[in-house]
């Protein structure tokens, strides 16, 4: 690279721009499906239907403690794909780069991308930069899509969960947002707090292996435990009351929410799952998820129940019920 950092000229199409995509992308993932460059990456696919998801990411700031903006984007697109039960496979990635922005910043995300890619078998094969004028980036954004192949026969929805299902949660609530708010704000807690970001297609793999009836998967990303299990109750007709004595957190979380006054079940994760299963595939299904990788804190935490329809409550340790609502909102902005 003839810049230690991003220029306007590296996203004009031209020279420039051809050897940020030769010496810093294709070498910082060094995929060899990447490293064609045509327009479209093609690949094979197993027979079987597809699953596709998008998303962007616009944290800030762009790194933090057990993560940045890049792991970020890979664990988030794998955990989208993963939750209709498919292998994620491949992923196309789109850079909006702010000028400014130091090319040492660049290949770190670029590393994290690709160990996180690694770790969840996923292979970067295509994508797109663009250079915005300085002061109009925030450093950069990212676009991820990933693709995915679901198991013939295998169809989950949150439409098919019925009363006497039984939820489940992969671990503890609100580390990725209280890490990135408390980041960004300067704010210092006595126990080091780490974003749970992680690949969970291994996870979801594994529950499926061991429970092959289960419903549905759900990751609660923005609006946190709160809106996944409002978006599950609403599709299906059902109700859902969650005991939370049984739900983990860590001190130092709920400690952080108290001061800011927020709701730990409205704050987002970015590697966590919620599955629903039937009730005689529960232990089972926790036993998976508490042998695969990020789930060794899983924990049943509530049931599907008839009525009233579409709302979830929570049980609380006095034995009294609250609604548990969805976030209305920008709780926590910029992050994920």
């Amino acid at each position: 690279m003839d810049s230690d950092t991003i220029l306007l000229a590296h996203g004009s199409g031209g020279s420039l721009m051809r050897r940020l995509i030769d010496e810093v992308f294709v070498a910082g993932f060094g995929d060899s499906q990447l490293s064609v460059t045509d327009d479209a990456a093609t690949f094979e696919l197993p027979g079987g239907r597809i699953a596709l998801s998008t998303d962007t990411y616009v944290v800030s700031p762009l790194f933090f403690p057990g993560g940045d903006i890049g792991r970020l984007a890979v664990c988030g697109t794998v955990n989208d794909v993963a939750t209709s039960g498919a292998r994620p496979l491949y992923l196309s990635v789109g850079f909006v780069l702010e000028e400014g922005l130091p090319v040492d910043d660049l290949r770190r995300i670029l590393h994290s991308m690709r160990e996180a890619a690694e770790e969840a078998g996923v292979h970067i094969v295509t994508g797109d930069t663009k250079v915005v004028e300085r002061g109009h980036g925030d450093g950069v954004y990212i676009n991820t899509t990933g693709v995915g192949v679901v198991p013939e026969g295998l169809s989950l929805s949150a439409a098919a969960c019925r009363p006497g299902d039984v939820v489940l949660l992969s671990g503890s609530l609100g580390d990725h947002g209280i890490t990135v708010v408390s980041t960004r704000e300067g704010l210092e807690f006595s126990t080091d707090l780490r974003t749970d970001a992680a690949p969970l297609n291994h996870l979801v793999a594994a529950v499926l292996d061991s429970a092959p009836d289960a419903r549905c998967f759900r990751d609660p990303t923005r609006g946190g435990l709160a809106s996944a299990l409002n978006e599950i109750a609403d599709t299906s007709g059902t109700s859902i009351t969650v005991d939370e004595t049984r739900v983990p957190v860590r001190e130092q979380v709920l400690g952080a929410c108290e001061m800011l006054g927020y709701d730990v079940f409205q704050v987002a994760n970015e590697g966590k799952m919620v599955a629903v299963v039937p009730a005689d595939s529960a232990e089972a299904a926790l036993s998976a998820m508490r042998r695969a990788p990020y789930g060794e804190d899983a924990a049943i935490i509530g049931e599907v129940t008839e009525a009233p329809a579409g709302t979830v409550y929570v049980r609380t340790a006095f034995g009294a019920a609250r609604v548990m609502d969805m976030l209305v909102g920008e709780q926590l902005p910029r992050i994920c």
